[in-house]
């Protein structure tokens, strides 16, 4: 509890003193609109306040849940403007160098109307983003050792969809809905579906049981599971009617022939204190080695693993894309790919940008994806 409380404290101090950075900055260019000056701090004091709403929720319904939403929608603003802030200040600098007395003044003031702006702009377009139901994204994979028999197997991946306080079970039935018309040979499901305890969202999730395909739904870990009880969530999956694969693989037939599906648990299992360690060769053990071999794989740095372990593609998320700019940019500090198809050596590898989104209702530059992949036998 008191370690809870320091870190709440903690989060409420540095966003108390970011946002009185940014007033700082802004408010006093604004001083011949004293109306919006006074808007302007009236806000920022709001978004202080509400902001660490969005790291701490009790409940799903509600005045909690209305508190949660302003603080994670102010939050995604609260980027935005800080990053704003910060090129302003570049800009003002080289402007302080190169520019006379009059024009930097104009720069001055006009810049602090590009953040506002830039801020408004960016936070409504990435809104509107967000809240959108999925695209269909269709990706054609070439494997060049593919037997013809597997040419045209379809498999449509959802990945990081993130139920939540935001997350309900009218946009799952949509995507649900979606999914189903694409007549997938398999559907498969690579990790963090939820952000919460099974009792509080097992009836937005529920919509999920009415997903189809000639081969089923199978579906992995990812680090949001850990972080809302594991195992109780691998129950729920398996009850509404999707097979779990930890360190696991599965046998399936398509165009008369056998191929694998594994599934292994999410890379950073083992740092929440469980033993089920992500491992690539154990989902494969016992399987054929001669034939197709797929594995999900929440996290995109499982790819050497999976790769030495001799699969031929590995289909993962967790990255967002980036979810909106500029932390695409900053994915690849640990993730060796941000969203896309890539060939990491002899195997490929698909990161979704996610079904959802975590956190703040915003995306911009990395749209929310219902990818349908076709595999292709290529020659060579």
């Amino acid at each position: 509890m008191k370690r809870s409380l320091a870190g709440l404290g903690i989060v409420m101090g540095l966003t108390a003193l970011l946002h009185g950075y940014i007033g700082w900055r802004i408010i006093p260019a604004l001083d011949t609109y004293s109306v919006i000056e006074g808007t302007v701090g009236a806000y920022l004091v709001l978004s202080t306040l509400l902001i660490p709403r969005g790291f701490s929720i009790k409940s799903h319904t509600g005045i909690q849940e209305t508190l949660h939403w302003a603080g994670l929608v102010l939050m995604g603003a609260f980027s935005s403007l800080l990053v704003a802030t910060l090129l302003r200040e570049g800009a003002l600098v080289i402007g302080y160098f190169v520019l006379n007395a009059e024009r930097y003044h104009q720069l001055y003031q006009g810049s602090a109307w590009f953040v506002i702006m830039f801020t408004l702009l960016l936070t409504l377009w990435g809104y509107i983003n967000a809240r959108r139901t999925a695209a269909v994204v269709p990706v054609n994979i070439p494997l060049a050792q593919l037997s013809k028999a597997f040419d045209g197997l379809r498999i449509v991946q959802l990945s990081d969809v993130h139920v939540g306080p935001t997350i309900k079970r009218n946009y799952i039935e949509k995507i649900v809905a979606r999914v189903n018309a694409l007549d997938a040979d398999v559907i498969v499901l690579t990790g963090d579906l939820i952000d919460g305890q099974v009792e509080q969202l097992r009836e937005h999730i529920a919509p999920l049981a009415q997903l189809k395909s000639r081969l089923g739904v199978y579906v992995i870990n990812g680090n949001h599971e850990y972080y809302s009880n594991e195992p109780a969530w691998i129950a729920e999956y398996t009850r509404l009617g999707m097979v779990p694969l930890k360190n696991q693989h599965t046998l399936l037939t398509y165009g008369g022939q056998q191929w694998v599906l594994a599934g292994v648990n999410d890379y950073s299992a083992k740092s929440f204190g469980s033993s089920d360690t992500s491992d690539p060769v154990l989902a494969l053990q016992g399987a054929p080695t001669d034939t197709l071999k797929i594995l999900l794989a929440h996290q995109p740095r499982s790819a050497d693993a999976a790769e030495q372990a001799g699969f031929d593609l590995q289909l993962s998320g967790h990255t967002h894309g980036g979810q909106f700019w500029p932390w695409n940019h900053f994915v690849r500090v640990q993730q060796p790919y941000t969203a896309g198809l890539h060939q990491h050596g002899r195997m490929w590898i698909y990161i979704s940008r996610g079904t959802g989104y975590w956190g703040p209702p915003k995306r911009f530059g990395a749209p929310s994806e219902i990818t349908l992949i076709t595999l292709k036998a290529a020659a060579g």
